[in-house]
C-alpha cells in the first residue's frame, strides 16, 4: 500500500471511529492487565462477563492474593483455559505487590516478566492504559495487515515492526483500536464484508466478495 493510501485509510476509520478503544470492560491499568491476559483464547464478551464477577469482589494485586486461586478459578472458570490463567495471575500479583508496590508498571521489560504475559498483552496495557503508540498484533491485526497490504508480514513480530513503521504518526496511538474492530466486524476471516467496506478502493485483497451484514 503507497503512503498515500495508507494516510486514507486511517482518515476514513478515523472518521467512522474518532475515539476507539478497547472493548474490555476496566476501570484501572490493573484490571486491563487482568482483562487481557484472561482474554487468551476468549471473546471480549466472554472476559467482561467472567470480570463482572471477579473485579466487585477482588481487583487489585493484594486483593486477587488474598482471594486465593482456587477461589479465583470459580470467578473466571466459564474461561477457556482458566486454570492456567488462575495460575498466572496468581503469579504476576504476588510479584506486582513485592517488586511494584502493587502497581502495574510502565515498563515493556517489567510487564513481560510478569507470569501469562507476553507482548501482546504488554503492547495492550502500554497503549490503553498509559497512552503509548504501541500496536499489539492479534489474529484480527495479522490478517487486516496482510489481506489490505496495509504492512504485510510473515509472523506477528514482523507486522508489527511494519505498522510501526509505515503507520503516520497522527494515527499511531489509536491505529490498534481501528485495525482490531476493522477485523473483528469487516475484514471477518471467513466472509469479508467488503461490500461494507470503508477502504475497499484502497484494498490489495483480490477475492474481494459484496458480502454485507
Amino acid at each position: 500500500m503507497k503512503p498515500a493510501d495508507r494516510i486514507a485509510f486511517f482518515r476514513r476509520l478515523r472518521e467512522l471511529n474518532p475515539h476507539p478503544t478497547t472493548e474490555l470492560a476496566y476501570s484501572t491499568p490493573f484490571e486491563l492487565l487482568v482483562a487481557v491476559l484472561l482474554s487468551a483464547q476468549a471473546t471480549d464478551v466472554g472476559v467482561n462477563k467472567a470480570t463482572r464477577r471477579l473485579f466487585p469482589v477482588a481487583n487489585t494485586p493484594a486483593a486477587i492474593l488474598a482471594l486465593g486461586e482456587q477461589a479465583l478459578k470459580g470467578h473466571i472458570n466459564t474461561l477457556g483455559l482458566y486454570n492456567a490463567k488462575a495460575a498466572h495471575l496468581i503469579a504476576s500479583c504476588r510479584i506486582l505487590v513485592e517488586r511494584h508496590g502493587g502497581e502495574v508498571p510502565r515498563d515493556r521489560t517489567a510487564l513481560e516478566a510478569l507470569p501469562g504475559v507476553g507482548r501482546k498483552t504488554a503492547n495492550v496495557v502500554l497503549n490503553t492504559a498509559f497512552g503509548e503508540p504501541t500496536i499489539a498484533v492479534d489474529t484480527h491485526i495479522f490478517r487486516v495487515s496482510n489481506r489490505t497490504g496495509l504492512a504485510p508480514g510473515k509472523n506477528v513480530d514482523a507486522v508489527e515492526a511494519k505498522l510501526l513503521k509505515v503507520v503516520p504518526a497522527e494515527f499511531r496511538q489509536d491505529a490498534h483500536h481501528w485495525l482490531i474492530l476493522h477485523g473483528r466486524y469487516t475484514c471477518k476471516a471467513r466472509k469479508p464484508l467488503c461490500g461494507a467496506c470503508p477502504v475497499r478502493d484502497l484494498c490489495r485483497f483480490k477475492p474481494k466478495t459484496e458480502a454485507v451484514a
